[in-house]
């Protein structure tokens, strides 16, 4: 399971990457490709409410658990990463705008898009130096289990399936590193 939350959270970096040269793109003048983005933000908005959320609440029960004490700084971790989806969503409205030819601010869409990459590669961050250490340290096996048992299936599915959909991501995604946080 903790293989599986790190696999995740690479695949989560490596998404953020992909619209990060997308940013570049906007940065240059240049327009990058809004579909390939539009695809992108939408397995992360649905990654947000199908997979996290089953995750997080059965998470803050197993440190309940076994380490109350540091319930408080996850649950606070947690009300960053929800914080999260309406930059996202408004990002996601943006870019229909902008497939439908609408009249749109590339310079705050580039701040916007730019701003929200910032906010969750430091939840990536928070999330690598501060869940996994108390993963490691503090869940037995029966509660990797439970973590497992509340995921739902399909996020492999759905991330081979935007890869065979969109060649240029696959291509990205595939070349690219694990981005440093």
């Amino acid at each position: 399971m903790l293989h599986q939350l790190r696999l995740d959270h690479a695949n989560m970096a490596r998404m953020l990457h992909v619209l990060q040269l997308k940013h570049k793109t906007l940065a240059k003048g240049e327009r990058p490709n809004f579909q390939l983005m539009r695809e992108v933000v939408d397995h992360i908005l649905a990654y947000m409410e199908k997979f996290a959320a089953p995750l997080e609440r059965e998470f803050v029960e197993c440190l309940q658990e076994r380490a109350p004490e540091h319930v408080d700084v996850v649950k606070d971790m947690l009300i960053e990463y929800r914080d999260l989806k309406p930059r996202l969503s408004q990002l996601s409205t943006d870019i229909d705008m902008i497939l439908m030819d609408s009249v749109m601010t590339m310079d705050r869409f580039a701040d916007d898009l730019k701003q929200y990459l910032e906010a969750h590669r430091a939840y990536l961050r928070k999330e690598r130096e501060v869940l996994f250490p108390l993963v490691e340290k503090y869940f037995s096996e029966e509660d990797l289990i439970r973590l497992r048992q509340a995921l739902p299936e399909g996020a492999e599915q759905e991330l081979e399936r935007l890869q065979q959909a969109y060649p240029e991501l696959y291509a990205e995604l595939r070349g690219a590193d694990i981005p440093t946080l």
